[in-house]
């Protein structure tokens, strides 16, 4: 018994502390305006709703910067280029601001001789590297869905060149070295490279009368290990010219960069660029070698892209704030609508009522028909309260 007792007072306890009290369905009015507002409501939490998961079910990446912290690494340059020149006319190398040079590069990176021209499956390749390389740098968030998908990128499927006739008049140099990293200058010159103590130098037979063009196609240009989904910013490049005395420069600041994604882990580089080109005419004090050049730089901070979700609580929290934000604001908007429906038409009742002379008060009412003969006497106004006496209600005296 006391048990049960008991457990009616904290029934009765429970009860009392009910923060949702409910209201009674007598005392509750449906209407059309509510329906139709009850149906757009909803509608618009459901599309908020899917709208709200989807977005909660889509990666995101988050970029933190940090003090680069590696100094002992090695830099792999990775080039893909053509230039209007032959093989034997011009040399690649790598200097660097400590002075070592690295010049012994024919097991890693090669120069082959080709066509400068390109055929139609060529050309539609080299644009669509072109293409690719424009629209990620007009807006980024293409950069960021090829790292979450693991773009693979044109380069692997490069279309074989056409074979012609006439000699070759071209040399791709192509492939892979590591320097130091450090600051230095990637070139491709005239003449072959001769290596000594603390340098270098360029030797070649070409006589002062000896035609010269520096035209280039730079297929690929990136720094570390090449990997899936990077468009670096010289990719498909070209520069045409018809002098032979140009000079071409291209100015790099180098950024590592660790990239975190559900696809792939790597540790790569970034870079930004800009270049420069010249005629050369010593008489107008333009100086300078003719030649191709990559000055580069490292950055002092390395990048770290990590591909991520939002938890699932973060998610909960706001499905639940768009359920009750957009109930409330309904409610709200419902409830003022109505009062002010109801206030303009209250007021519009009255001045009807007003321009219609009002309502006929009771003592002014006409007397129902009397006999033939019979004046009719009206009733005098009065205040008098009417008092039932022995069933019988007795008229005030006229």
């Amino acid at each position: 018994m006391m048990r049960r007792l008991s457990r009616k007072q904290t029934l009765k306890v429970v009860k009392e502390l009910d923060a949702f009290p409910k209201v009674p369905g007598d005392y509750q009015q449906s209407t059309a305006s509510g329906g139709t507002l009850a149906l757009v409501t909803f509608s618009f939490i459901a599309v908020l709703v899917v709208s709200e998961v989807r977005f909660s079910l889509t990666s995101r990446m988050k970029y933190q910067y940090d003090v680069d912290c590696d100094l002992n690494s090695k830099l792999q340059i990775n080039a893909d280029l053509t230039v209007a020149m032959h093989c034997a006319m011009i040399g690649a190398d790598v200097v660097d601001v400590a002075g070592d040079a690295a010049i012994n590069y024919k097991n890693s990176m090669q120069m082959d001789p080709v066509y400068f021209e390109m055929s139609e499956e060529e050309r539609i390749w080299h644009n669509s590297i072109r293409e690719i390389r424009e629209a990620v740098a007009d807006e980024q968030a293409i950069q960021e869905v090829m790292l979450q998908t693991g773009y693979q990128g044109l380069r692997h499927v490069r279309p074989s060149p056409t074979k012609k006739i006439h000699p070759f008049d071209a040399c791709r140099i192509h492939g892979s070295i590591t320097v130091n990293k450090v600051a230095g200058n990637f070139h491709v010159t005239l003449g072959q490279n001769v290596p000594f103590n603390r340098g270098h130098a360029h030797i070649s037979l070409m006589g002062p009368g000896t035609k010269q063009n520096f035209s280039h196609r730079i297929d690929h240009f990136s720094f570390g290990s090449p990997e899936a989904g990077v468009v670096n910013p010289l990719d498909g490049d070209e520069k045409v010219t018809i002098d032979n005395k140009m000079i071409y420069q291209y100015f790099l600041q180098v950024v590592p960069t660790k990239i975190n994604t559900y696809k792939t882990r790597m540790d790569t580089y970034q870079y930004a660029v800009t270049e420069q080109d010249r005629p050369l005419n010593h008489d107008q004090g333009s100086h300078g070698i003719t030649g191709i050049f990559f000055k580069y730089e490292l950055s002092s901070l390395v990048i770290s892209i990590d591909e991520y979700h939002d938890p699932y609580w973060q998610l909960m929290i706001r499905l639940c704030g768009i359920v009750g934000g957009v109930f409330a604001t309904s409610g709200l908007l419902h409830l003022c609508f109505t009062s002010l429906y109801d206030l303009i038409c209250c007021r519009l009742k009255k001045s009807k009522d007003s321009k219609a002379g009002g309502p006929v008060p009771v003592h002014q009412l006409p007397m129902g028909p009397a006999a033939a003969g019979t004046p009719q006497v009206p009733l005098a106004p009065t205040t008098a309260p009417l008092t039932p006496t022995g069933g019988k209600i007795l008229l005030p005296p006229s």
